[in-house]
């Protein structure tokens, strides 16, 4: 089993080799989007599940990077004036304030189409299917969010967030074809312990509305089912462990 830090190098390399073809001008773009200095929690996900289940990290990077493009293309397009109107992404311009808004534009569908060029190149059409239905998700809950009519916070953020952890998650699956068992639902807990995590950090979200000690009381809760689920698994977890472990103590 490899570890984080190596699954992590492994999805660096592959992006590093993306380009989308058109206009250098697109390209540079498309470059800076997609290296602005992200976790890759997502991808590293992916493949950590892949190597769980007997995959070969390199069979699952197409369907990894696939992930970490569609999350990329949200953040361009999330930060537009139009949304979240936010001109400063991880200590930089965003993609918008650093190109203009038509071109973040561009850059962003370009992402979300090498996103699919990618989950196509499987012989199963699963991989591709799973990944346009996180995609709808993530979008139905950014329309959520940006008109206010979302019912509850957690609904929100298990569209907004938690959908492209799920994908994560089920993407390795299908690429491996293997039975669900107790997979969603450890996924479904990941991405609802990163959710309340990113809320400790920023003070925002599930801050606001349930206050700091019991946001960190909901992050435990959530690392303790998504481990029980992994224990409930056939499958060497240790990465995946360490994985949790680490989004539930992270402090940036």
């Amino acid at each position: 089993m490899r570890s984080v830090d190596e699954l992590r190098s492994l999805v660096e390399d592959a992006l590093a080799e993306l380009s989308p073809a058109g206009p250098a001008g697109l390209d540079e773009a498309f470059r800076y989007a997609l290296e602005g200095g992200g976790k890759r929690v997502r991808p590293v996900l992916c493949l950590a599940v892949g190597e769980a289940v007997g995959a070969e990290p390199e069979e699952v990077l197409p369907a990894a990077c696939a992930v970490e493009l569609v999350h990329s293309f949200s953040l361009v397009h999330d930060d537009l004036p139009a949304l979240d109107d936010d001109d400063t992404r991880r200590g930089r311009p965003s993609t918008w304030a650093q190109f203009g808004e038509s071109v973040a534009v561009l850059a962003g569908d370009a992402l979300l189409v090498e996103a699919f060029r990618l989950a196509l190149s499987y012989e199963t059409p699963a991989v591709a299917r799973e990944l346009a239905d996180a995609t709808h998700g993530m979008i139905g809950g950014q329309y959520l969010d940006v008109t206010g009519s979302a019912d509850d916070l957690a609904a929100l953020n298990r569209l907004k967030t938690g959908q492209l952890f799920e994908a994560s998650v089920a993407l390795a699956l299908a690429v491996r074809g293997s039975e669900p068992q107790t997979w969603p639902r450890f996924a479904q807990e990941v991405g609802g312990l990163f959710q309340l995590v990113d809320d400790l950090l920023d003070g925002d979200g599930h801050v606001l509305v349930h206050g700091e000690e019991e946001t960190r009381r909901r992050a435990d809760e959530a690392a303790e089912r998504a481990l029980a689920a992994l224990s409930e698994l056939d499958a060497d977890t240790s990465v995946l462990q360490g994985l949790v472990e680490g989004l539930a103590t992270r402090t940036a």
